[in-house]
This record gives C-alpha cells, sequence and structure tokens, in this order.
C-alpha cells in the first residue's frame, strides 16, 4: 500500500467508524420518513429529537433552536439572506471581515446587487478583526454582524465573545461561521451572544451532506426553503436522518475527546512550526501564533509557487492544500493572505497543514523532511531565489 499521510482535515475528515456504524441502520433498517405519522417512521423521528437534543447540548443551545441543513454553505447562505428580507424594513447594512468564507463573501455580493450595503472589514497582520474597528462601523440601518468563529486558511480565532457583546449591546443580530472550530474549540451560544451559528457535519469527522444553523428563539428570520413543514416549516424537504444521526454521534465523540485531541493536536502543531520555521529558510508562518486552531497551521515559501509544493508533496503520499476547498483550482492568491498583508508574490507560495487526533510525531517528521527537500529543489530551479542568492553574497561582501 502506497504512503499517504492525511493533512488536510479543514478540507473534510474522514467519517469514524462509530458514526459509520450510527448511521447504518438508518439506511436499511430504520429507514422510514420521519415526517409520517405511522410508528415506524415515528421512531426515527423519536431518534432525530434524541440526537438533536445531543448537538444542541454542545453548544448550551435549546432543541428547538437548531436547524439542519445541507452543510456549511447552505448555513451561511440562510444566515444573511433570511435575515436581510426579514430586516429589510429596518436596515440594509450588514458588517463581515475581509478574510470570511467565500459562502459569506459571495452571498455578500449577492446582497449587495438587491441594494444591501456591506462594510468589510479588515484584519491585521495575524488576520485577528478589531472589535473597535468594529463598533465604529455600526451604523442606525446595521441589521447583522458576520464574523467568522476561526478562519479556515490561517486557524487564526476570533475574539468572538467580545463581537458578540457589542452586538447584543448594540441590539443587532450576530451570525457567526463556525464551521472550522465547532467541535474544536468549546462554543457557548448563550456566553457569547451568538444568535445565529452555522456548522457542518464532515468538520467533525461526521458525514459530508448534513450541517446546521442555529438560531436563537426570537430571531427574525425568513423561512429558506419552501415545500414541506420539515424544520418546523422553515427550511423544507426531507430529513436527512441517516446524516443527522451520524453528526450527532461525531458531535458526541467530539464533545468527549476535545481536551484529549486538542493536547495532541497542538504538541504536534508546534514541532510542525517549530520545525519549519528554524529549518526551512525564507519561510513563514500565517496566523496568529497562539490564538489559533490546535490542528492548523498555514506556511508560505518564498520563491515557490503553491501548486508546483502540492503536487510533489503529493508525490510523496502527503495530502496538503493551499487554503480552502472551495477555492481549488483557483489561479488568484488567497484573499485571506492578500488581507493580512502579504503581496502576491508570497502569497501565491502558501500550503496549509492540517492535523488530526490520527496525526503522529513521525508524520510530522516526514513532512518536514520532504518539505526541505522539495523546496530546495524548486528554489533551485527559480530565476528569482537565484537572484535573491547573488544580491545576499553581494551585500556581505561590501
Amino acid at each position: 500500500m502506497e504512503k499517504r499521510i492525511y493533512l488536510d482535515n479543514a478540507a473534510t475528515t474522514r467519517v469514524l467508524p462509530e458514526v459509520f456504524e450510527t448511521m447504518k441502520p438508518f439506511f436499511t433498517e430504520e429507514y422510514g420518513n420521519p415526517s409520517s405519522a405511522y410508528e415506524f417512521s415515528g421512531r426515527v423521528a423519536n431518534r432525530i429529537a434524541d440526537a438533536t437534543e445531543e448537538i444542541a447540548k454542545f453548544i448550551n443551545a435549546k432543541a428547538k433552536e437548531i436547524y439542519f441543513t445541507s452543510g456549511g454553505s447552505e448555513s451561511d447562505n440562510w444566515a444573511l439572506k433570511g435575515v436581510a428580507d426579514a430586516l429589510r424594513s429596518k436596515g440594509n447594512h450588514i458588517i463581515t471581515s475581509k478574510i470570511e468564507h467565500h459562502a459569506i463573501l459571495h452571498t455578500c455580493e449577492y446582497l449587495e446587487k438587491q441594494g444591501y450595503e456591506v462594510t468589510y472589514l479588515d484584519v491585521d497582520e495575524n488576520g485577528l478583526v478589531d472589535p473597535v474597528a468594529l463598533e465604529k462601523a455600526i451604523r442606525p440601518e446595521t441589521i447583522l454582524i458576520s464574523i467568522m468563529f476561526a478562519n479556515n486558511e490561517i486557524g487564526t480565532i476570533e475574539p468572538i465573545a467580545e463581537i458578540g457583546e457589542i452586538a447584543h449591546k448594540h441590539g443587532i443580530y450576530f451570525h457567526t461561521d463556525a464551521v472550522q472550530a465547532f467541535g474544536h474549540v468549546p462554543i457557548d451560544v448563550e456566553a457569547m451572544h451568538i444568535d445565529m451559528l452555522s456548522a457542518s457535519g464532515h468538520k467533525v469527522n461526521g458525514p459530508k451532506g448534513i450541517g446546521l444553523l442555529y438560531i436563537r428563539t426570537g430571531t427574525k428570520i425568513s423561512n429558506f426553503i419552501h415545500g414541506g413543514a420539515q424544520e418546523r416549516g422553515r427550511r423544507a424537504g426531507t430529513t436527512n436522518a441517516p446524516g443527522i444521526m451520524g453528526f450527532s454521534k461525531a458531535v458526541s465523540i467530539a464533545s468527549e475527546r476535545m481536551n484529549e485531541r486538542t493536547a495532541h493536536e497542538t504538541k504536534l502543531r508546534d514541532r510542525l512550526i517549530e520545525r519549519v520555521l528554524s529549518e526551512i529558510p525564507h519561510s513563514r508562518l500565517n496566523g496568529h501564533r497562539e490564538k489559533r486552531l490546535s490542528n492548523n497551521t498555514n506556511f508560505c515559501f518564498r520563491f515557490i509557487e503553491g501548486e508546483s509544493l502540492l503536487i510533489l508533496l503529493d508525490k510523496k503520499g502527503i495530502c496538503a492544500s493551499s487554503g480552502s476547498a472551495c477555492t481549488s483550482g483557483a489561479l488568484d492568491p488567497s484573499h485571506v493572505l492578500l488581507a493580512i498583508g502579504l503581496p502576491h508574490e508570497i502569497a501565491h507560495g502558501s500550503v496549509r497543514f492540517t492535523l488530526s487526533e490520527e496525526t503522529t510525531e513521525e508524520d510530522i517528521d516526514y513532512t518536514v523532511e520532504s518539505l526541505k527537500q522539495i523546496v530546495e529543489r524548486l528554489r533551485s530551479m527559480s530565476p528569482l531565489y537565484e537572484d535573491f542568492v547573488k544580491k545576499e553574497k553581494l551585500s556581505k561582501v561590501n
């Protein structure tokens, strides 16, 4: 069997065997439609109710505040479009940041074409939103603030509780895209004053095709999919029973293992960071050094194209990415890296490694050794690097 080291867990994660086993009966045995009236389907509806309670408890929400969707992108779309539509008569201004996932940014672009105004907040060199700047951006017509919990590319964790407090003080709804943070860091929607939260099952060792939108009771938001009465009439479509059951099991496991997994990932993450920065010249860590997800590392290597680096890593059996999986194949550098102030030529040489609890120290060391070889090889073919070395030598002589 060929060697494979999977370090792209921000793109998707492996479905755990326990999760898969939990889902199986709902495909082949308990396959009734939970919206039907008979007892066979009622059993499924009862199991879904229990699963929803499990997920709600994980973020200190009520079960009736959890609405299942197809994933994070749908949840983000619903949160922004739903509030914009419901509060059209109150205001037309939304605040977000320049480093959001494209599910947020493209939805904001869509809303701008519908007559809404959007403020895109700058971030600092570590990717942090400034709460003071956010509060200054609030207008009388502001109806929604949407700031991601943790960035999917550089791993920086935002000051969510502080932002939530500001939104709460001004009576403005606060949504957070928590797709990368959910299951990895503690989240309390009450303590953090979060009105809406997006999450996705396949980022926490659950199945693809299932996500959620937490909507605080009393939040004014339009229904998203019209049709049946599923999700209390707000999001029509046959209930994804296997997906919900798998999502719930994944959440249960994440809750039990969070502290242990975080400690394991942090140790290996820091080993990777320290080795790369000390052993590969002209490398840079992107994102906050401490306020970052335990499994996230993102590096830039000068004089190298990130795509070439990924191809050669793949040949060595290492799965990584140059940023969000949703922008794979794009020729432009990451909007996140540009937002933190990196020039195009450096932003192009980025690579993201995202670990899991299954990652080992041997995996990290093999990755670093492979990186050293690949970077050296690619730089040896770079005229820009050759010129840089010549200038360095001249400066030392003079």
